[in-house]
Protein backbone atom coordinates (compact mmCIF):
# COMPACT_ATOMS: atom_id res chain seq x y z
CA UNK A 1 0.00 0.00 0.00
CA UNK A 2 1.07 3.53 -0.64
CA UNK A 3 1.94 5.87 2.15
CA UNK A 4 -0.32 8.87 2.63
CA UNK A 5 2.60 11.13 3.55
CA UNK A 6 2.78 14.42 1.73
CA UNK A 7 6.29 15.34 0.69
CA UNK A 8 7.71 18.76 0.02
CA UNK A 9 7.66 17.91 -3.69
CA UNK A 10 3.92 17.26 -3.61
CA UNK A 11 3.44 20.64 -1.99
CA UNK A 12 5.70 22.21 -4.62
CA UNK A 13 3.54 20.74 -7.39
CA UNK A 14 0.28 21.92 -5.83
CA UNK A 15 1.62 25.37 -4.99
CA UNK A 16 2.94 25.70 -8.55
CA UNK A 17 -0.42 24.65 -9.96
CA UNK A 18 -2.15 27.25 -7.80
CA UNK A 19 0.25 29.98 -8.96
CA UNK A 20 -0.25 28.99 -12.60
CA UNK A 21 -4.01 29.12 -12.16
CA UNK A 22 -3.76 32.53 -10.51
CA UNK A 23 -1.62 33.77 -13.41
CA UNK A 24 -4.08 32.35 -15.92
CA UNK A 25 -6.94 34.16 -14.18
CA UNK A 26 -4.89 37.37 -14.34
CA UNK A 27 -4.33 36.91 -18.06
CA UNK A 28 -8.06 36.36 -18.54
CA UNK A 29 -8.79 39.55 -16.61
CA UNK A 30 -6.39 41.48 -18.85
CA UNK A 31 -8.09 40.12 -21.96
CA UNK A 32 -11.52 41.11 -20.64
CA UNK A 33 -10.30 44.61 -19.68
CA UNK A 34 -8.83 45.31 -23.14
CA UNK A 35 -11.84 43.78 -24.88
CA UNK A 36 -14.17 46.09 -22.98
CA UNK A 37 -12.01 49.08 -23.87
CA UNK A 38 -12.11 48.13 -27.57
CA UNK A 39 -15.89 47.76 -27.50
CA UNK A 40 -16.22 51.19 -25.85
CA UNK A 41 -14.71 52.79 -28.99
CA UNK A 42 -12.36 54.97 -26.97
CA UNK A 43 -10.30 57.61 -28.65
CA UNK A 44 -6.60 56.94 -29.20
CA UNK A 45 -5.37 58.63 -26.03
CA UNK A 46 -7.93 56.92 -23.77
CA UNK A 47 -7.11 53.53 -25.29
CA UNK A 48 -3.41 54.14 -24.70
CA UNK A 49 -4.16 54.97 -21.07
CA UNK A 50 -6.07 51.70 -20.60
CA UNK A 51 -3.29 49.71 -22.29
CA UNK A 52 -0.64 51.47 -20.18
CA UNK A 53 -2.41 50.20 -17.05
CA UNK A 54 -3.01 46.68 -18.36
CA UNK A 55 0.44 45.86 -19.78
CA UNK A 56 2.26 45.65 -16.40
CA UNK A 57 -0.52 43.50 -14.98
CA UNK A 58 -0.38 41.31 -18.07
CA UNK A 59 3.37 40.83 -17.68
CA UNK A 60 2.99 40.11 -13.97
CA UNK A 61 0.31 37.50 -14.60
CA UNK A 62 2.43 35.88 -17.30
CA UNK A 63 5.43 35.83 -14.95
CA UNK A 64 3.33 34.28 -12.18
CA UNK A 65 2.06 31.61 -14.53
CA UNK A 66 5.57 30.76 -15.76
CA UNK A 67 6.97 30.57 -12.22
CA UNK A 68 4.09 28.27 -11.25
CA UNK A 69 4.76 25.99 -14.21
CA UNK A 70 8.45 25.88 -13.29
CA UNK A 71 7.52 24.87 -9.75
CA UNK A 72 5.32 22.07 -11.08
CA UNK A 73 8.10 20.77 -13.32
CA UNK A 74 10.64 20.93 -10.48
CA UNK A 75 8.30 19.12 -8.10
CA UNK A 76 7.58 16.35 -10.59
CA UNK A 77 11.18 15.86 -11.66
CA UNK A 78 12.62 15.87 -8.12
CA UNK A 79 9.95 13.65 -6.60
Amino acid sequence: MESADTTIFDLLVWLGAALSLLGLLGLGWCIIKVSRAKRANLDDEAMRAVLRKVVPLNMGALFLSVIGLMMVIMGISLA
